[in-house]
């Protein structure tokens, strides 16, 4: 124990260096040391300064000299300092090729193993071109490890360089390997064969009869992680005959009751896949019995595991209905469930809902309403309206739960309620109108516009047989301006439909509704709508009739919603994370190979994806203005937005520009083989301390996701003694006018943390002042905060904002001469044209061309940005020096108060040490 203890002690203290100017030289002295001991100590301190973020390249050379030995703990340090910076230190890098290759043919399999995983890790062109000759060596080594460190080796060679892997026969040689007599070599070459066909269009993979067998034969014999590699290439398989779809589904089926949930889920993909392949009923119940039990029994993990089960329940019990309709007690939620997982449990649980069950779910969700969770309340008490529209037998029990829910004066839980009996009226129209005096009771207790909106839906609609409608709908226009839009706007039709129904009692009322909406309104649709009313009322009253009194579509139950394309190619995917996401992996998987559907459907799948993903845009109106009046930050002013003028035509294409030309080279081989990068994510900040909002704190940063979208990045850590149960968000007036959307994220306990997204979503209320700042409300229960944060400048580039040599030519002879700014960028990726294109085309700052002269190289890159209602075209130079890691940067805008916060963000996007 004590020498153990002494163990500890020494490793901790390689992490609490004090970052000495001495070190450098103390590390290089303990690099160059005879005793092999002092060695294998130093690169552990410098290993330790590289963990903790400490720059030490400038060392290189001298670990690269230590890769020379036979001790196997002291080469891996050293692999491990050469892989982290290869790509900042690539001709340096070559040095340890010589010292790979010798490694690759070592007597020991570990170190040929290890040799070839390093430089398959090594993402560097010039370390590529000496990784053929040590994997031909390695894919055909006596030792099983080192056959299946090689044969993932070919999977990272291909991702690097295709055309070389495809040339040197490497696909060929990982498919010989998937019938190698070792399980473990097996498995590695289905997962790298599964990689590579996934991402490219010329490897396809398609085994044949006897290789399945050879894979079946493994799988017995394989680690969890092996079995999981080959069950997911089984799943891709197509048999040939009954014969063999059933014998797969017999050798798979034991795979059910293994102890790791990423095996079973596996497994169930491939059942789940046999079971429609089968053409025998019997055999196809049995198997759907099968893997029904060990679903269920994946409810039994941690709660992670439980929410990965669950979402995975929800594809199949959508594709294949009845499977676990004798299970649904197994989703009832538990006191100690977390919110991620009592939410699916509901959804599931509506799905399941049929009218043998519902008396016990119903029971089951108005207990779930006398919950604390704020959030878990309100999705029990919306679960139970959508089992009443769901099931047309059932809604009378689901509408008297309802009421009885109303009965106990929960605030949340009443505006709920008349929520979800508001999509009850609309899909059962004029039958339970009868309920309407008991919702009318809770009139004054309401404050949430969604329920506001409800309430004085209901009573427009049926305003025909309310008789004080009149009255109660006054109640909302006396406090017109304070309420938001989506009130306003519900509050203008149903007066629009009392007056058409009782014209000679309303009459005041509609023009005073209407010169609010009209006159003294600076909302746009608002406007818009009450200015299509007053005009159907002076042209035609019977054609406003046929207009607002239109029978309406009934809505329909939305538990199945994912279009039936779309989820024939999730169940696909069941155990990955596209099952969890519930999207196809194209969408979040770089370079995925799309499979185009041979249906034709492609485009009802594309705007369900769609819809999901602007969802939060939908729900904007009911969250812009829930901070209340103008008092918040100054926000919602009324003030129209400033026009920023007209343009000049002449002045913008240069017409009769006397301006140099530019001069581009007629190579851009510093293009050919940029891969675009995927944007890294941001580094979250603190924004805002507990101590400035009563126990609330808040980390964030702004992103532009792969949609192409803005978003705010949060994490709400909550220091103070109660529990936030809902947040509210909005944006004082900023340069680009942007608003927030719904925010996203689950309320919190004291002392606990949570992630979220904030939507940035396009608005109105641009400000005159110049600057990337946006001043944020937020509030949740414990008040109103304050914070502050800078958009990224380069976040605001859009995804066309390329353009040809002579676009680029034309639109820089249009910008002055004068209006031309430069900066300088220390430690920019100078040395590596391929990188730095593609560091900037990640943000999408696009390469155009490039231009070389007297030891300097001119790289010209085009960027755009949404200013208004216009696109906005940067022009960018950044010329690189061969001697020098500093470069300048060039910048022409015709927008020239936004050159300054571009040059500072493409700066620090260059720089290596962003």
């Amino acid at each position: 124990m004590q020498n153990e203890g002494k163990e500890q002690q020494k490793a901790g203290g390689f992490f609490s260096s004090q970052n000495k100017r001495s070190e450098i030289n103390e590390w290089r002295l303990g690099l160059g040391n005879e005793k092999e001991s002092v060695r294998k100590d130093t690169v552990k301190k410098v290993i330790a300064a590289m963990t903790v973020g400490k720059d030490v390249s400038m060392l290189f050379t001298d670990v690269i000299k230590c890769v020379a030995t036979n001790n196997i703990e002291l080469k891996k340090l050293v692999y491990l300092y050469i892989m982290n910076y290869a790509k900042t230190q690539p001709d340096l890098a070559i040095m340890a090729v010589n010292q790979f290759e010798r490694d690759s043919n070592h007597p020991n399999p570990l170190i040929r193993g290890l040799a070839v995983r390093t430089m398959g890790c090594i993402r560097v062109n010039k370390i590529v071109e000496y990784l053929a000759e040590p994997i031909r060596k390695t894919i055909k080594d006596k030792d099983p490890y080192v056959r299946k460190t090689a044969a993932v080796a070919i999977a990272k060679l291909f991702d690097i360089n295709a055309e070389m892997a495809i040339e040197q026969g490497f696909v060929e040689a990982l498919e010989e390997l998937l019938t190698d007599d070792n399980p473990m070599v097996v498995a590695n070459a289905v997962k790298a064969l599964d990689e590579i066909s996934s991402t490219s269009s010329e490897v396809i993979l398609d085994f044949t009869e006897k290789t399945v067998k050879t894979l079946l034969a493994a799988l017995n014999q394989c680690t969890e992680w092996g079995q999981v590699f080959i069950l997911d290439a089984l799943s891709n398989y197509q048999p040939k005959s009954d014969k063999e779809t059933t014998e797969i589904a017999e050798r798979v089926a034991p795979r059910l009751q293994h102890a790791n949930s990423a095996v079973v889920l596996s497994a169930v993909r491939v059942i789940n896949k046999m079971i429609d392949l089968i053409s025998n009923e019997n055999e196809k119940n049995e198997l759907i019995q099968k893997i029904s039990a060990p679903l269920v029994t994946l409810l039994s993990g941690n709660p992670e595991i439980q929410y990965v089960a669950l979402r995975n329940i929800d594809l199949i019990v959508q594709s294949r209905p009845g499977i676990l309709a004798n299970n649904i007690k197994m989703f009832f939620c538990k006191y100690n469930d977390p919110i991620y997982v009592k939410l699916e449990k509901l959804d599931i649980m509506v799905k399941l809902a049929s009218e043998r069950n519902v008396d016990t779910v119903l029971m089951e969700f108005k207990e779930y309403a006398t919950e604390v969770d704020v959030e878990f309340v309100r999705r029990s008490v919306r679960a139970i309206g959508r089992c009443a529209i769901k099931l047309e037998r059932a809604a009378q029990r689901c509408v008297d739960v309802l009421l009885d829910l109303i009965q106990t004066k929960v605030n949340y839980v009443v505006q709920e309620a008349i929520i979800v009996i508001k999509d009850i009226f609309r899909r059962y129209p004029n039958k339970y109108e009868g309920i309407i005096g008991k919702l009318c009771e809770n009139l004054d207790t309401l404050d949430e516009p969604e329920a506001k909106a409800s309430m004085i839906w209901i009573i427009g609609e049926y305003s025909n047989k309310i008789e004080n409608a009149d009255e109660l709908l006054q109640i909302f226009i006396d406090t017109f301006h304070d309420e938001t839009s989506l009130v306003q706007l519900q509050a203008l039709t149903a007066v629009m439909k009392l007056f058409l129904r009782r014209p000679n009692d309303t009459r005041d009322l509609i023009k005073k509704v209407l010169h609010l909406s009209t006159e003294e309104s600076d909302n746009p649709d608002l406007r818009d709508r009450g200015y299509i009313y007053w005009r159907l009322l002076n042209e035609d009253p019977e054609a406003a009739k046929a207009v607002v009194l239109s029978e309406k579509p009934v809505i329909r139950d939305d538990s199945t919603n994912i279009p039936k394309t779309l989820l024939n190619e999730l169940v696909k995917h069941i155990g990955t994370l596209s099952s969890v996401y519930h999207k196809p992996p194209e969408l979040f998987v770089a370079g995925y190979k799309k499979k185009k559907s041979e249906s034709g459907e492609d485009k009802e799948v594309e705007d369900y994806l769609r819809e999901q993903q602007h969802q939060d845009a939908a729900d904007r109106t009911t969250t812009q203005d829930i901070l209340g009046l103008d008092d918040v930050l100054g926000m919602g002013t009324g003030a129209p937005a400033q026009d920023s003028g007209d343009l000049d035509l002449d002045d913008v294409l240069g017409v009769g520009s006397s301006q140099p030309q530019l001069q581009f080279s007629a190579s851009t081989s510093a293009n050919a083989n940029v891969t675009s990068l995927v944007r890294p994510a941001p580094q979250k900040k603190l924004l805002l301390t507990a101590d400035k909002s009563k126990g609330l704190q808040i980390y964030g940063a702004i992103n532009r996701n792969a949609r192409g979208g803005l978003e705010f990045l949060v994490t709400f850590e909550n220091l103070s003694q109660q529990p936030i149960t809902g947040y509210a968000c909005k944006f004082n007036t900023n340069t680009f006018g942007f608003v927030p959307g719904q925010v996203q994220a689950n309320g919190i306990m004291p002392g606990q943390k949570t992630d979220g997204i904030v939507p940035i979503l396009p608005g109105n209320n641009e400000s005159d002042k110049v600057s990337p700042l946006i001043q944020v409300a937020i509030k949740t229960d414990l008040g109103v905060a304050y914070f502050a944060d800078s958009i990224p400048f380069s976040a605001l580039f859009i995804e066309n904002g390329s353009c040809d040599r002579d676009t680029y030519l034309t639109l820089f002879q249009s910008i002055p001469d004068e209006t031309e700014s430069t900066t300088d960028a220390p430690n920019a990726s100078a040395g590596n044209a391929s990188a730095l294109i593609s560091r900037l085309q990640a943000h999408n700052i696009f390469f155009v061309a490039d231009h070389q002269d007297a030891g300097l190289t001119n790289y010209y890159f085009s960027a755009k940005f949404n200013y208004g209602t216009e696109e906005v075209i940067a022009l960018l130079e950044i010329v690189v020096s061969a001697n020098s890691p500093q470069c300048k940067i060039n910048t022409r805008c015709a927008e020239t108060q936004f050159i300054p916060f571009i040059e500072q963000d493409v700066a620090r996007i260059v720089s290596l040490t962003f």
